[in-house]
């Protein structure tokens, strides 16, 4: 027998080889196939089993076996006590919108209030929102899917917008520093800010939970950073200048008007001391020169004044350029001025 006849021809051989080469990848590809969803599942993971599109069992941290696809499916979730975090880009200006505070001409209508958020004294107000959250319910969580992160950052939107209504500009940021002196609600009710905005984003999430449709998240922390749109700013930074120099005039006027008072009052003071002793001095020479007719006065000799009167009555009459009598009982006499001397 030929070496033809006993090994056969050439293609026989190749078709060999071939058939046992794609024999070993199918075994191979088989085994991979079997052993795709056998993993180990890390510390701060864990794993929701579906089968057949059904939850079958969670896997916490260790090594899983389960069924391969599509018998079993195996989504890997972050652990219960891993915290996650959020950052919201819905509240955050758009590109659109930043393009267009660059270049005027670019401004429209629809991008004029990309995220802004009007405040209950119709003020205007950005907010930059990190959440933290953790998921409570697994299966919520992978029946949802895809559509998670998108409901999560439209109720942190829409918490955002009831929180800011429902407060003064004041209250989110520091519009006005003078106030945080006089009033010191106003730094608290800034900090109860954070906490309304996460009750807010729970009570959504409970409210979704309710009619069965719940993200499976729990929102552990909010933060909140606060800013004014950037053509306010500039105008704030004026305000905040001319009311620290009017402080600054009230101060010094204040001063002035407190050292003038005190030299007023010391002046009203001497004044007053003065014009005391004055009336104190005239008294006394009053009562010196009255005293002969008050001594007279309380004479019991009446004839006594009537003969001083006529004693001394020419004397001081003399003394005047010109004298004239009236009747005192005599209702209809004229005085005509004489001719001056």
């Amino acid at each position: 027998m030929s070496e033809r006849e006993q090994g056969g021809s050439p293609w026989l051989q190749a078709g060999r080889l071939a058939f046992v080469a794609l024999y070993g990848v199918t075994l191979l590809a088989a085994l991979g196939w079997a052993l795709s969803n056998v993993r180990e599942v890390g510390p701060d993971s864990r794993a929701v089993v579906l089968r057949m599109g059904a939850l079958n069992r969670i896997q916490n941290p260790g090594l899983l076996l389960a069924w391969p696809r599509p018998f079993e499916q195996v989504v890997m979730l972050p652990s219960a006590e891993r915290v996650i975090e959020r950052r919201v880009e819905t509240l955050l200006r758009s590109v659109q919108a930043q393009k267009a505070d660059l270049d005027v001409s670019l401004s429209n209508d629809a991008t004029a209030g990309s995220g802004y958020l009007l405040t209950g004294d119709a003020g205007v107000v950005q907010l930059d929102v990190r959440v933290f959250y953790k998921v409570t319910d697994p299966y919520a969580f992978v029946l949802q899917g895809e559509h998670v992160l998108p409901a999560l950052d439209r109720l942190v939107e829409r918490s955002a917008v009831a929180v800011c209504a429902a407060r003064d500009l004041d209250t989110i940021l520091v519009a006005r520093p003078e106030l945080v002196g006089s009033d010191s609600h106003v730094a608290e009710r800034r900090e109860r800010l954070r906490g309304d905005l996460q009750q807010g984003i729970n009570q959504n999430l409970a409210a979704l939970a309710a009619t069965g449709n719940g993200l499976g998240v729990q929102i552990e922390r909010v933060d909140v950073q606060s800013s004014l749109p950037r053509e306010a700013v500039s105008a704030f930074n004026a305000v905040l200048t001319a009311s620290q120099l009017a402080e600054q005039n009230v101060a010094a006027a204040q001063n002035d008007a407190a050292r003038q008072t005190q030299t007023a009052t010391q002046s009203a003071d001497r004044t007053l001391q003065v014009a005391h002793a004055q009336a104190g001095e005239r008294l006394a020479k009053a009562r010196t020169d009255t005293a002969t007719i008050a001594s007279l006065a309380g004479s019991q000799d009446p004839g006594l004044l009537q003969r001083l009167y006529r004693e001394r009555l020419p004397a001081i009459l003399g003394k005047a350029g010109a004298v004239t009598t009236v009747d005192p009982r005599d209702a209809g006499h004229l005085i005509l001025p004489g001719p001056k001397p």
